[in-house]
């Protein structure tokens, strides 16, 4: 799979942005949700968590991609 997102010109710089942008996507969310009124902050919670489960993923796609480029 890292070989074929390599070949499709995806850089582990992507990968490693992707992960930077899901923390700050968790905080706004996280945020948003706490603000609206109807929500729960234990919903809001959720929203923040959920989001924030995508980060360490695109770093570790980004670090398979890095060691992909160096070989």
């Amino acid at each position: 799979m890292i070989e074929k997102l390599s070949d499709m010109g995806i850089k582990s710089q992507y990968a490693y942005t992707a992960g930077f942008v899901s923390i700050g996507a968790s905080l706004v969310s996280w945020t948003t949700s706490r603000g609206k009124s109807g929500d729960s902050k234990a919903q809001a919670d959720r929203w923040g968590i959920f989001i924030g489960h995508w980060a360490p993923t695109f770093f570790a796609i980004g670090i398979a991609l890095q060691l992909t480029e160096e070989n």
